[in-house]
């Protein structure tokens, strides 16, 4: 028997953001995290696996709304009978896990529901023997834990699989604003996937391969501050994809299927403007061309426009009756503003200052031969819109 398995994580069920409420008067964002977890379960019974592992931050607070609490005990009771013989293995994440040791964590209630096992504090190795497989939880206290030690596969049973919530060190890349510390990152020679048949992981919100049989499952929905890095992240042609995993565990590794959860709605990062020279009309028609050429369609959905080069005056001078109106349209809109980068006035840097990282990366693109087909200003251009989220603060958010 090659057993199957269900690999979610991330779920941060009562997520709230934004100030908009659906016609029950609950948050709309947390509304729609929700329903991709109600998705998320309806697929996972189609797909009929053997076990259901949730690799941490099943909810976004240590302390989330009796609502939230209410409809995930009725989700995952729901999920238990219509797959009576699919244990579910939930490993608590950084989310989960309170900072006082003497505080329970609430995931402790699910274990009301037959079937469910929640691994919370220590490690703890669960055997399914009509499965032949065994399930070493490692949670985040673990995790994070002084001098914590390697787990061990289980003796004595044919399956071993490790279900884990934490970062393994050089697989979230360099732009981390959007990534939450949960501990010191484990060295993937740590973790030693050659012993395990498949590593479940959580904290990383994308579908992510570790190794052939390490993989982490991403989250259901967006559920960071700011998910716009997020929003490019992920395999060629599946950039931003939202799901789950199944996998099929085999002697010669596993079979790992990504499983998409179509969401709500969508995060749509509008092609940047470049408005250096420009008047405040001018910008004004550019904002409302990119609104009205949006794909996806504008409204209902999260959107922002970022804008360079836009000195103080010309951003006091926007119809901001119309970006009002955008506002209203989507369920959140973010203008973002940024200034021109500063000139010293003489040329040249004055004693105590130094450039900026935008400006090493002009200077240095303007002394390069371009290559055929491409201009130095389409370099610069270019490099502005990567620089844009690492290297420029924004300075009027959310207009």
């Amino acid at each position: 028997m090659n057993p199957k398995i269900a690999h979610l994580a991330d779920l941060h069920l009562g997520f709230r953001q934004f100030t908009r409420q659906n016609r029950f008067g609950i948050n709309q964002r947390e509304a729609d995290v929700a329903l991709a977890f109600r998705t998320a379960l309806d697929d996972v019974v189609e797909a009929r696996p053997d076990l259901v592992i949730v690799a941490g931050d099943v909810f976004h607070s240590v302390r989330p709304a009796n609502p939230a609490i209410l409809d995930t005990f009725d989700q995952l009771r729901r999920l238990r009978e219509r797959l009576p013989d699919a244990p579910v293995v939930i490993v608590a994440g950084n989310h989960d896990t309170p900072r006082s040791s003497e505080t329970v964590t609430i995931l402790r209630l699910f274990e009301a529901i037959p079937g469910i096992h929640v691994v919370a504090h220590e490690p703890r190795s669960l055997r399914f023997d009509d499965l032949g497989l065994s399930v070493t939880g490692y949670p985040r206290e673990s995790f994070v834990a002084p001098g914590r030690s390697a787990p061990q596969p289980e003796r004595g049973v044919q399956w071993n699989v490790l279900a884990m919530h934490g970062e393994i060190a050089g697989v979230i890349p360099g732009d981390r604003s959007w990534v939450e510390a949960a501990g010191a990152a484990m060295d993937p020679a740590d973790l030693h996937p050659e012993r395990w048949h498949y590593v479940a992981l959580g904290h990383y919100h994308v579908a992510t391969p570790v190794a052939p049989n390490a993989w982490y499952a991403g989250s259901l929905e967006y559920v960071s501050t700011t998910p716009w890095s997020e929003l490019h992240a992920g395999p060629p042609g599946r950039e931003g994809t939202k799901g789950w995993l199944l996998v099929t565990l085999d002697a010669d590794g596993p079979e790992v299927s990504f499983r998409p959860v179509p969401l709500a709605r969508h995060h749509v990062d509008l092609p940047a403007v470049f408005a250096e020279g420009m008047t405040a009309a001018t910008l004004d028609g550019e904002l409302a061309e990119r609104v009205r050429h949006a794909d996806p369609a504008f409204d209902g959905q999260v959107v922002r426009q970022v804008v360079y080069d836009v000195p103080r005056l010309v951003s006091r001078e926007l119809d901001y009756a119309a970006i009002r109106e955008y506002k209203t349209r989507a369920l959140h809109y973010r203008l973002d503003l940024r200034r021109p980068a500063p000139v010293p006035a003489s040329g040249v840097l004055t004693p105590g200052s130094r450039q900026t990282l935008r400006e090493i990366v002009e200077d240095f693109l303007s002394a390069r031969t371009p290559v055929p087909g491409v201009t130095t200003t389409d370099m610069i251009r270019l490099a502005r819109e990567y620089l844009g989220e690492e290297a420029m603060d924004p300075v009027v958010a959310d207009t």
